[in-house]
């Protein structure tokens, strides 16, 4: 199988940086030269760490404020960078708040953005949630009050806001992927965590994403981690299942089409790794794999060296991720078909306690409208 190779220089550079970073921060570069690297990276994390803890203890102190728009304020968030699957659960909610009858808006910060443009995520999330407006800006409680005054908001979902604590919330759902679950341990630059582990104490409740592609012993390593932690803490597993595939134009096709079929693929996401293997799911002959930079802006010398490089592999078809193809306006790429893989989160356990505790978000009232929210502790979830 061909893997990344003569890819354009910047995005061959920025993927290398990528792996190289993670080999080191993970401790498989070995010999002198690991360990200094390491050793420097500790070094830089100290004041990284001091900022976050001193920005934390000033919200929770209530030197800081959080600022309120008036509507329930639904936030998805992780504790490391990186793709944990924000973008399949911010789809999942949004469309349960729908089958609610509830007004929904989505905010995000607009990573990649500039005036007056969306990123790929949005664009993504346009074209799975039509009804759904989605606004973008740094300042998230400014964007907040647009989607309130302009959009006439009931609910709003805060799309990775769990460091953005200026917008106050009414519940803090922090995913956590499974197969990088804690950041190597270590702040950034150290590690790929934002803020350390013990932040999930405010958080009111996890989802584990990915579960399905690591054995269950590791699940139940993780689960036991967040529980010494906060062992009340509320917890849900999900998958991440591919449902069908998507061209450029909008028009579905079946996923077992890929059965069989020699495929070339390239992604420009956080977490590679899970759409590969949710991409070998499909039974696929991957005879082709390239990896860009995470939110990386496609250019025609991308797909000069793209369309050289499905040539040489022979693939019968080219698939990328939903957010790729909303940046490459293209059917085909070397009178290849091209498809994306549309990706949908599955509560496998802990759907009712989830529920319940958006419930009592939207309303403010307790009781047990659908599920035991004990049913969902960690060690004990049913």
């Amino acid at each position: 199988m061909e893997e990344t190779r003569s890819a354009p220089k910047c995005a061959q550079i920025n993927v290398n940086y990528a792996n190289h970073f993670r080999e080191i921060v993970a401790g498989e570069r070995r010999g002198l030269t690991g360990s200094l690297l390491r050793a420097a990276l500790r070094a830089i994390e100290v004041p990284y760490t001091w900022g976050t803890a001193w920005r934390n203890y000033q919200f929770d102190i209530g030197q800081r404020a959080a600022r309120s728009v008036g509507v329930p304020v639904i936030s998805v968030g992780n504790l490391s960078l990186g793709g944990t699957g924000k973008t399949p659960m911010v789809k999942w909610l949004a469309t349960w708040l729908r089958g609610q009858g509830l007004r929904v808006v989505i905010v995000s910060r607009g990573y990649g953005t500039s005036a007056g443009t969306a990123n790929d995520e949005a664009l993504e999330l346009q074209q799975s949630l039509p009804d759904v407006p989605h606004v973008q800006n740094r300042d998230r409680v400014a964007a907040a009050r647009i989607a309130v005054e302009q959009w006439d908001a009931q609910v709003i979902l805060a799309d990775d806001a769990f460091q953005h604590r200026r917008l106050a919330r009414d519940l803090d759902i922090v995913l956590i992927d499974c197969l990088e679950p804690f950041g190597y341990g270590h702040l950034f630059p150290r590690g790929t965590l934002r803020e350390p582990i013990a932040s999930l104490r405010r958080a009111d409740g996890v989802c584990l994403t990915r579960v399905d592609m690591v054995h269950p012993d590791r699940r139940d390593r993780i689960r036991s981690q967040i529980q010494n932690i906060v062992p009340e803490l509320p917890c849900c597993e999900a998958s991440h299942k591919p449902s069908r595939l998507i061209d450029h134009h909008g028009q579905v096709r079946a996923l077992d089409e890929l059965a069989g079929v020699s495929v070339a693929a390239f992604c420009g996401i956080g977490n590679p790794h899970g759409f590969r293997h949710t991409l070998l799911s499909t039974g696929c002959d991957l005879v082709g794999w390239r990896e860009f930079g995470d939110h990386h802006h496609f250019q025609p010398d991308d797909l000069d060296a793209l369309t050289d490089w499905v040539r040489a592999s022979g693939a019968e078809e080219v698939v990328c991720t939903h957010k790729d193809l909303v940046k490459l306006p293209v059917e085909r790429i070397a009178e290849v078909r091209l498809s994306a893989v549309v990706v949908e989160l599955e509560i496998l356990r802990g759907q009712q306690a989830l529920e319940q505790m958006l419930r009592i978000a939207i309303t403010g009232e307790r009781g047990n409208p659908g599920g035991d929210v004990e049913d969902c502790h960690l060690g004990t979830m049913t």
